[in-house]
């Protein structure tokens, strides 16, 4: 009788596979926690990352516990009194620019598609202000994830380490689904650098690349249902014979 059991390869493929495009930026975070020993692992997994003359350029803080909460309050507080008085805003700036400074089509035609499909899958209209800096603020609470990590880089280090760097996030993120966890990449905590780098003991110079929540994905609230869609394979190749 004739096996219909895929081979080794086809089996390793689909199992990549399902981890890659199983990921996705969860919003919402059960209280389960996740032991130290799984973190080490996948992070030691993520850190074969390439990067370019093997300089590995991450630095990783992980937030769990009584560290955790207390930088959520820091930053909601300074996020809140930012809302209150816009002037305060410039106290808190990004490092580097992580979006352009002026967006152009198609980039702000997705960037919008994102923000707004994901505003009325949750009920929020355009001119709900209260609600709008609500669901902004969840960024800042981990999305109620129990672990958060924090991402430095070295100041003295090029811009291709930004690049290493998204490789080494993206091992993080498909590690996590092949143990069951879900993340949610955040660059919305960039801005409050000068909060978070002395919260978490990074040395001066060092520089906030981003944040993230890892955990596992609460199935039972509709945000996670949100899901982002993505141009074809003919829209952004060329062939080249």
């Amino acid at each position: 009788m004739t096996s219909t059991r895929p081979d080794a390869a086809n089996l390793s493929a689909a199992l990549v596979d399902a981890a890659i495009t199983s990921r996705m930026s969860a919003r919402a975070f059960t209280q389960a926690p996740v032991s130290r020993q799984t973190l080490s692992d996948l992070l030691q997994v993520a850190s074969r990352a390439p990067s370019g003359t093997n300089t590995q350029p991450w630095r990783v803080y992980v937030l769990q516990g009584e560290s955790r909460a207390a930088l959520v309050e820091k930053v909601c507080a300074a996020h809140d009194a930012v809302r209150a008085n816009p002037v305060l805003a410039h106290e808190y700036r990004e490092e580097y620019d992580y979006y352009p400074e002026k967006w152009v089509s198609p980039y702000i035609d997705r960037r919008r598609e994102n923000g707004w499909g994901l505003y009325n899958l949750l009920g929020i209209g355009k001119g709900d202000k209260d609600k709008m800096h609500l669901q902004h603020q969840r960024n800042y609470r981990f999305f109620d994830a129990p672990v958060g990590l924090m991402f430095t880089l070295d100041r003295v280090m090029g811009r291709g380490s930004l690049l290493d760097y998204g490789m080494f996030l993206q091992n993080i993120m498909v590690a996590a689904r092949a143990r069951g966890l879900h993340t949610c990449p955040q660059a919305a905590w960039n801005p409050f650098a000068k909060i978070i780098l002395p919260h978490i003991g990074a040395g001066a110079d060092e520089m906030l690349v981003c944040g993230m929540a890892l955990g596992y994905v609460d199935e039972d609230d509709m945000v996670n249902a949100f899901r982002t869609p993505r141009v074809p394979v003919a829209e952004f190749t060329h062939w080249l014979e």
